[in-house]
């Protein structure tokens, strides 16, 4: 019988990202300059966008309410964007 941990755990363990530093998908614990978060965020996209379980992934970080990083190619602030958010920002994932 499959828990809630195993199938978390299944589509983590194929994720692109899986292995590589967390610096590049989280921010740092001081300031970070808006040019270096842009290429930061860029390189974390870039995983993301040839992810097999990107979905999975986004539907974790909105379901937790993860607060920080890349998950599922979108920053916190675009997964936390209310009314008024761009069209398709969660529909092209």
């Amino acid at each position: 019988m499959a828990t809630a941990v195993s199938t978390e755990v299944r589509w983590q363990v194929r994720a692109a990202c899986r292995g590589r530093h967390a610096s590049v998908f989280f921010p740092p614990s001081s300031t970070e300059r808006s040019d270096v978060r842009a290429d930061r965020e860029q390189r974390a996209k870039a995983v993301c966008a040839r992810c097999p379980v990107r979905r999975p992934c986004l539907d974790f970080a909105v379901r937790t309410c993860e607060a920080h990083g890349i998950w599922g190619g979108l920053t916190e602030l675009e997964r936390h964007a209310g009314p008024g958010k761009p069209p398709g920002l969660l529909q092209d994932v």
